[in-house]
């Protein structure tokens, strides 16, 4: 009963984006300034963080998959749907149990003897085997082995979805750590240029070459630059915390030192998956269509719950008063039996469930299309992003240029006395602000590359374990 699963059919687009996209502009020099190319149908590594060809990245993740407790907890649920699968299965098969009694009792003497020896006090001893079989007429069975199958696949897709999460948190976390001591750094080399700086005023004041409202400035300029400092290392604390809890250890026993942003080199070859191939990847697509099925299965138990089930039985065993009697001749006995069972009147509740169970097929129709548009948009966010992280760099690199060159030639013309300090002034806050936008622009490029590999479903299918159906046994 009830329709048989067809799996949705793929998008009907060939691309993610109006436009291919194009290979990114270079900006040389630079750390992460490579430009990069999008290779359309191309496959994706099982191991794709290897392309940033960082060992210490490597050792974070291989550290992190092997003790991180949430995917350990989602490879245990797996384990438990597919052990909830084969004890299901047993339904097909007939029920065979065993039993044995013995008894002692005194029987009434105003009634029949139950033994042929008329004694009204006696034991009786009686092992039996009863078999019974319930054919699936009408796919009950074979319906509700269906629905927990794909239970379990959903449960398979979520492990997978938590495994390339746990990557990609690694990954982008590493990112940020790098990037925030890039601009600790920097702002200590700040620090110091304005604490020379005031030195120096602080001489000319007292030397009568500059007044005191210049010093002033200066002071509050140094302040203004140190208050930058404790909020950077409040984050580079919690991403050290955060890298120990994903590697499955308390924050005391992290990782010692930082993470070297300048150990990563940028993927220039980036695969892109076409959608009809991004159904099949995406853990949470997968997840969906699991969803879905089960649905789909739930419509066939609602219809067959509303038809008859026939059951067979039968049951042999010997009874007798002593023990070395059993099984001797006329202490058998046997009977075979079949029950039909159909319900009649339930107040419409069948009739109900059966819809109920054809609306949550809808429902979960739609949360399934919704789940493919998601992750296309995901994928066309990504791809835009990468694009548009290399004008960013690009521009940032120009701007780090050209603000480190104004305040060198500030400074010679301040010192020299042609330009005035609120020139040297501009130009300290404008190179300050260049700095820390070329370290953020750098990190947003490895971070959205990472990105891209786990928006594409991050390569899951060619890893031996986790492609396997019978992962997690």
């Amino acid at each position: 009963m009830g329709p048989n699963f067809k799996r949705p059919a793929a998008p009907e687009v060939s691309g993610y984006t109006a436009r291919a996209p194009e290979p990114t502009v270079s900006t040389p020099g630079v750390l992460g300034g490579e430009s990069q190319r999008f290779l359309p149908g191309a496959d994706i590594s099982a191991d794709w963080w290897t392309l940033f060809h960082s060992a210490q990245l490597n050792d974070l993740i291989g550290h992190a998959l092997k003790n991180n407790p949430d995917l350990t907890g989602a490879q245990a649920a797996l384990l438990a749907a597919r052990e909830g699968v084969l004890a299901q299965r047993g339904v097909y098969y007939p029920s065979v149990t065993a039993d044995f009694s013995a008894t002692r009792q005194e029987q009434s003497g105003v009634i029949a003897p139950t033994l042929a020896s008329n004694a009204l006090a006696f034991n009786l001893f009686t092992p039996e085997v009863t078999v019974s079989y319930m054919p699936d007429v009408f796919g009950l069975n074979r319906r509700t082995v269906e629905s927990i199958e794909a239970q379990a696949q959903a449960v398979r897709f979520q492990m997978i979805a938590t495994y390339n999460t746990l990557i990609a948190n690694v990954v982008v976390t590493a990112i940020q750590q790098g990037s925030v001591q890039l601009q600790i750094e920097a702002t200590h080399q700040l620090i110091d240029i304005d604490t020379n700086v005031l030195k120096i005023m602080r001489y000319q004041l007292a030397k009568g070459y500059a007044n005191g409202l210049d010093v002033a400035a200066q002071a509050s300029q140094l302040a203004q630059v140190q208050a930058t400092l404790p909020p950077l290392e409040k984050q580079a604390a919690q991403l050290r915390d955060l890298m120990a809890t994903l590697a499955g250890e308390f924050p005391s026993q992290g990782p010692e030192g930082n993470f070297d942003l300048a150990s990563l080199r940028l993927p220039q070859d980036l695969p892109v998956s076409v959608p009809a191939d991004l159904v099949t990847q995406r853990p949470d697509v997968r997840q969906a269509e699991a969803d879905l099925h089960d649905a789909s299965a739930k419509i066939g138990i609602a219809e067959a719950n509303r038809l008859p089930n026939i059951t067979l039985t039968a049951n042999t065993g010997s009874s007798a008063s002593t023990i070395n009697q059993l099984f001797t001749s006329g202490t058998g006995f046997w009977s075979l039996g079949a029950d039909l069972t159909a319900p009649i009147f339930q107040g419409g509740a069948l009739l109900h469930q059966e819809h109920a169970a054809k609306a949550t097929y809808a429902q979960a129709a739609a949360q399934y299309r919704s789940t493919v548009l998601a992750a296309c948009q995901n994928v066309a966010d990504t791809l835009a992003a990468l694009s548009t992280d290399a004008d960013g760099l690009k521009a940032a690199s120009t701007a780090a240029d050209a603000a480190k060159t104004t305040l060198d030639l500030s400074e010679h013309q301040w010192k020299d006395g042609y330009a005035g300090y609120l020139v040297l002034l501009s130009a300290q806050q404008a190179y300050q602000q260049a700095r820390i936008n070329l370290v953020q622009a750098q990190a947003s490029r490895y971070a959205d590359t990472a990105a891209l590999f786990q928006a594409l479903g991050g390569g899951w299918w060619n890893r031996q374990d986790l492609a396997s159906e019978n992962h997690g046994k």
